[in-house]
């Protein structure tokens, strides 16, 4: 027994310093490990977090991103898709049957056909009595129509049937019924012609009647004139305007004139006193030549009307006039 101690303990197995070098080799390891860990860190880089959030933070994010997916999704939906969504989860989540939510199409209505059924033609101040928000939405959308030339539908022109309605903001725009064809299926920019026409229609069981100016071509004014001729409207030229305008002006020139011979007249036979027949008849006769020949002179003023007062003042013509004489033949 006592051998068999000496061999185990000659033989070098049984060493107090064994654990202590394998301790100090691994602590040397993880130093060398952290300084190769920092030389090879980069500037920007951060540090490994030593924390882990907690799994109700977790939980918290991702209801957040759903509320706003179900949120984008009910906003790109419009108020009837949105209903049906309701009513379909309802039934999910609580039971029942969709046939009793189940609606008819045909008492559904939009508001393109709201409008279809208020809207007038013409509104008067009868028919703005009892207002209610679907005669509200025709009138606003009337509000909008512009009223100068009408938008004609002559595809029933044999049957002398026709349909008429006012020009929207675009086509305005655009210049179609006014520079363009007032026909629907027709563009055409040459030759138009206006034409006033007295429009009879039924509207909501009543009958009435609208004067209404379209801008047609040739071809169109035929379709539109097939039963009977209608009424085109012409544009009054300022020539003849203004002639007939200076027709009084040239009457009252007359006048002045002859007024001023007379007084010349009578001026002359006080001053040389002469009162016998013969210089009279001179100057009647002298006078009357005077009158002719004024009345044959041009508006122009002579060198003596340069003495009797200041010469007339030239009007000048406003912008608005400028505008109007510009616009003469597009506006009838």
């Amino acid at each position: 027994m006592e051998n068999l101690v000496k061999i185990h303990g000659a033989g070098g197995y049984d060493s107090d310093f064994s654990d202590d070098d394998g301790e100090g080799d691994s602590s040397e390891k993880a130093r060398e490990r952290k300084r190769e860990a920092e030389i090879l860190q980069k500037p920007f880089e951060k540090g490994r977090h030593s924390k882990v959030a907690h799994c109700s933070l977790h939980s918290c994010e991702v209801d957040r991103e759903e509320a706003r997916n179900r949120r984008a999704h009910l906003i790109s939906m419009n108020a009837f898709e949105r209903h049906k969504k309701f009513v379909g989860d309802y039934i999910l989540y609580y039971g029942g049957q969709m046939a009793d939510f189940r609606r008819s199409a045909a008492k559904d209505k939009t508001d393109l056909d709201v409008l279809r059924e208020n809207h007038r033609f013409l509104w008067r101040d009868e028919d703005e009595d009892d207002m209610t928000w679907e005669k509200e939405i025709a009138k606003k959308y009337y509000d909008k129509l512009f009223k100068e030339y009408c938008i004609a539908d002559l595809s029933r022109y044999k049957e002398n049937k026709f349909g008429f309605r006012w020009r929207t903001e675009n086509e305005v725009v655009s210049g179609k019924g006014q520079f363009q064809c007032g026909n629907k299926h027709c563009g055409k920019e040459e030759g138009l012609k206006s034409w006033e026409v007295n429009f009879a229609y039924v509207e909501h069981g009543e009958k009435r009647n609208a004067l209404v100016k379209l801008r047609l071509c040739p071809e169109c004014s035929f379709k539109l004139n097939y039963h009977h001729k209608r009424k085109e409207v012409k544009v009054k030229r300022k020539r003849k305007i203004s002639e007939e305008n200076e027709e009084p002006t040239k009457k009252k020139r007359k006048k002045r004139r002859k007024s001023s011979s007379h007084s010349k007249k009578h001026r002359h036979k006080k001053q040389k006193g002469r009162s016998t027949s013969s210089s009279s008849s001179e100057s009647e006769g002298q006078n009357s030549d005077k009158d002719s020949e004024a009345g044959n002179e041009p508006d122009s003023q002579s060198e003596a009307d340069h003495w009797r007062g200041p010469a007339p003042a030239v009007e000048e013509k406003s912008r608005e006039e400028e505008f109007d004489d510009y616009f003469e033949d597009m506006f009838l």
